[in-house]
């Protein structure tokens, strides 16, 4: 087992506006799910944050989940939350590779996502890392969703200008 090293994590933003943020869980592991959830929520409010939360089936459903809201519904950022341990199976490889490459390219396009989905061995290494009083990766999720939000907000409205003209 790897040693924890020490690192830095950036201070949560300041909103002048209100925030809303969309939490997207798939619970099949609940109390795993839960922790998450609470971790998320408590960063999110530390920032002033509305949250609303929706369930899924699973972590494959999560990105299809949050690509729906930005096109439909209006949020600002999105927490995507789950855990995936590893089975006896490939199922494992093809669901953390496919989830998180499409949150990445929800990214891409603009999306301010934070994912806190887990790849994990076990159901302790899990644990450990969903409890907000441990590692709490919801809400590192969540700081990471309004990061982006914080910088997106940031740069709005900003151009680049076209040619030679800047």
């Amino acid at each position: 087992m790897a040693t924890l090293e020490p690192h830095y994590t950036l201070p949560l933003p300041a909103f002048d506006k209100p925030v809303k943020l969309l939490i997207v869980v798939a619970p099949y592991y609940r109390a795993i799910a839960d922790h998450l959830v609470a971790g998320a929520r408590g960063i999110a409010a530390a920032c002033g944050a509305e949250v609303d939360l929706v369930e899924v089936p699973g972590a494959l459903e999560v990105p299809t989940a949050i690509a729906m809201a930005e096109r439909q519904a209006k949020y600002d950022g999105y927490v995507a939350l789950g855990c995936i341990i590893r089975g006896e199976t490939t199922h494992y490889d093809t669901v953390c590779n496919d989830s998180s490459r499409a949150l990445s390219l929800l990214g891409l396009q603009g999306a301010c996502i934070g994912n806190g989905i887990l790849t994990v061995e076990n159901y302790a290494q899990a644990a450990i890392r969903a409890d907000p009083a441990d590692h709490d990766k919801g809400g590192g999720a969540a700081a990471a969703a309004l990061h982006l939000i914080a910088l997106s907000r940031k740069w709005a409205g900003q151009t680049k200008g076209i040619g030679f003209r800047q």
